[in-house]
């Protein structure tokens, strides 16, 4: 298999990422889910994906789809389209699976992964998250990472917009 095969392999449907759990499941593998919008990848998304993988076997990764993202963040994103944010997702070594989502939140997939670790972002607290309940019914573990300050993509947005026309970026 290629490495380019391997990383496709990552991306699943909502059918597919079923049966890859229940093999992982059944050689005795625990789950973290996290989801975003991941729409520039920065070091801030390296770290917090580093960390939530450290927490179990494999990471599934929830990804907001094109539509879904304009409907949270505007009309100017997502930056990136969504085969450009699958990929470099499941580019990454920490990352097991990565599965797009239509609505505006996760619950539907969440429900399906049921994993043992819910993990978001520290600028959320671990009531706000969706699925904290369900995660927490069934004995796992719902947690806010630590935010690494100043890295977000609206930062990078801000960024690139404010030296437009100046020639360059620092």
């Amino acid at each position: 298999m290629t490495n380019f095969n391997h990383i496709q392999q990552k991306i699943q449907t909502f059918q597919e990422i079923a049966r890859t759990l229940a093999q992982w499941r059944a050689s005795g593998q625990r789950i973290v889910f996290t989801n975003g919008c991941f729409d520039l990848l920065h070091y801030g998304h390296l770290h917090y994906l580093s960390q939530a993988r450290d927490l179990a076997d494999r990471l599934v990764v929830g990804l907001n789809s094109a539509d879904s993202v304009r409907r949270l963040k505007g009309p100017n994103r997502p930056i990136n389209d969504e085969l450009t944010r699958t990929h470099l997702l499941a580019a990454l070594q920490m990352v097991d699976a990565v599965v797009v989502f239509e609505g505006d939140t996760p619950l539907d997939l969440i429900k399906i992964v049921q994993p043992e670790f819910l993990v978001k972002g520290g600028d959320w607290k671990p009531e706000q998250i969706v699925g904290f309940d369900l995660v927490l019914a069934r004995g796992g573990q719902v947690l806010s990472l630590p935010f690494v300050e100043g890295y977000s993509t609206t930062n990078i947005e801000q960024k690139i917009l404010s030296n437009c026309g100046r020639g360059s970026m620092q």
